[in-house]
């Protein structure tokens, strides 16, 4: 996440440096699921009508020891920031996850961050050497790349935006009555002010319109959830959400559906010459009263829970967070995501769908119920049913 960089700036020009509920798994849902044979009736249910678990950053892998140690000595309170990871995106989805969290970096020619400076870093240090780094040189390739901060926490379970796109795209196909999956997407291009750090490319409309296009190259149309098909015959995507246009819930059964969380010059760049994001594959975080408005990104339920409301009260979805910097966790501290789910955000990320031991505590995330969705808290119908949300499907 963006809130990191200045923290992590401090950390770099410090003097002396040489420059992660075990709730079922999906596998599991079918024992769990109705097994009376009939689906209620859930044509009134609309995608906003549920709330599902998601993970923050859902790519990251453990950063190596040695370099954290350096990380530990220098800034320990970034240290803990940084101290979780995630399981392989698939088994993520296996787990019940029904959003994922993808940073990206804009690489069009290959190579841009195959060496990165943390490896050297290590090495002048006298340290062991990490697991090996790319062994298969993905980052070699042209096109987009994931991970979360260039030259320091450059791990990920999918170094490639393609690879990922393709686990997920494996994983939907082979569970086609599967809840939508939402994924969420950061355009980083964050300079760090170290002499030795990548200069990331920045995202300009060509950038975004490459973006798009890597998500096309894996997903064909009819597996996408996108701004069109929702706007539909209305003026602008705005006036379509906040007259419940979103499509029923049974319709978009094994679709994806992808959020940019960017605002300022970078939101302008992707709506730009498509007003109410048309033609465009993802939805945005554009602000309320905006003809782009119809998904937005607010990460303080406990702060901003009466905002989360109002927003999907007035027909807008809403992604927030459990938890961030891993502060609950070694408090075992539940105010925030139970905030979250009260709140009704259609999607809850966390970092702790499965409890961490390095934390000290029990501490984790899951629906209740541990379903992969639910009716939700405020948008759904009062007679809604668990049934309408996980069905009796195998899949979900």
């Amino acid at each position: 996440m963006r809130t990191l960089f200045p923290i992590l700036l401090t950390f770099l020009l410090l003097p002396g440096l040489t420059p992660a509920v075990s709730h079922q798994s999906s596998g599991d849902e079918t024992e769990e699921h109705e097994q009376a044979g009939i689906v209620p009736d859930t044509v009134d249910l609309r995608l906003n009508d549920i709330q599902v678990l998601g993970s923050h950053n859902s790519y990251k892998v453990a950063i190596d020891s040695s370099l954290m140690s350096i990380l530990r000595e220098r800034r320990p309170e970034l240290a803990r920031a940084l101290e979780y990871a995630h399981p392989p995106l698939q088994e993520q989805l296996n787990a019940g996850l029904r959003n994922l969290e993808l940073d990206v970096y804009h690489d069009p020619e290959g190579g841009r961050y195959a060496d990165p400076y943390g490896l050297e870093l290590v090495d002048e240090q006298g340290l062991p050497p990490g697991p090996p780094y790319d062994p298969e040189d993905r980052m070699d390739e042209p096109g987009f790349k994931v991970l979360h901060i260039q030259d320091l926490d450059f791990r990920s379970n999918c170094l490639t935006f393609q690879r990922c796109l393709r686990n997920v795209k494996q994983w939907s196909d082979a569970h086609p009555d599967h809840l939508p999956i939402v994924i969420t997407l950061n355009a980083k291009d964050d300079t760090l002010d170290l002499p030795q750090a990548t200069p990331p490319l920045p995202f300009d409309a060509a950038a975004f319109d490459a973006l798009d296009a890597e998500i096309r190259a894996v997903f064909s149309a009819d597996e996408i959830i996108r701004p069109d098909d929702v706007r539909g015959e209305y003026e602008t995507l705005e006036a379509a959400v906040r007259a419940d246009a979103w499509p029923t819930l049974d319709a978009v059964r094994g679709s994806v559906l992808f959020v940019l969380d960017q605002s300022g010059r970078k939101l302008e760049a992707y709506r730009k010459d498509h007003p109410s994001l048309r033609n465009r594959v993802m939805f945005a975080d554009a602000p309320k009263g905006t003809p782009e408005a119809a998904v937005h990104i607010v990460n303080e339920p406990i702060e901003k829970g009466d905002r989360i409301r109002s927003l999907v009260d007035a027909g807008y979805m809403v992604r927030t967070r459990a938890d961030a910097g891993t502060v609950e966790a070694r408090e075992d501290d539940p105010r925030r995501k139970e905030a979250a789910f009260a709140s009704g955000a259609q999607v809850v990320t966390t970092d702790y769908f499965r409890p961490d031991p390095a934390m000290g505590t029990d501490y984790q995330v899951s629906l209740p119920g541990s379903e992969p969705g639910r009716c939700n808290p405020v948008t759904a119908p009062a007679d809604c049913e668990r049934a309408w949300v996980v069905g009796n499907r195998s899949d979900d």
